[in-house]
């Protein structure tokens, strides 16, 4: 049976405030999160092209809290201990500094997803990029 934990994931991204630690198996992706700032990623999901996240998420938080919306207009939080399961439509994801959890995730949806996220980035951090 396949695994991977914090030490062995085979694709790390430290893009500052975030640390994710990532690998796929049998087309699930697996990641690692730490948010080392409080995040908001409302205004990155509203750019995707359906302005919203395509992918659903389970997920189990070690510490810290997530706040979620879905384009039905309904909220959740969620703590430290809890499992949690968000579905595609998400238009808020926000997370509190010190946040540690474990997200699995349709690999081929995600990666659609944060290809999306990192072409916005990139955009916003071109010289003469507006924001």
């Amino acid at each position: 049976m396949p695994s991977v934990s914090t030490d062995s994931a085979q694709d790390i991204k430290d893009y500052g405030p975030v640390l994710e630690r990532t690998s796929v198996l049998d087309g699930y992706a697996v990641n690692f999160v730490t948010f080392r700032e409080d995040a908001d990623i409302t205004a990155i999901l509203a750019g995707l092209s359906q302005g919203k996240c395509i992918c659903p998420h389970w997920g189990y938080l070690f510490r810290g809290e997530i706040s979620v919306a879905y384009d039905t207009g309904q909220q959740e939080s969620f703590g430290a201990g809890h499992a949690f399961y968000t579905p595609a439509g998400h238009t808020s994801w926000r997370a509190a500094a010190g946040t540690e959890m474990l997200m699995f995730s349709p690999a081929d949806l995600i990666a659609e997803v944060e290809s999306a996220i990192t072409t916005m980035m990139e955009a916003s951090a071109a010289p003469g990029a507006q924001g």
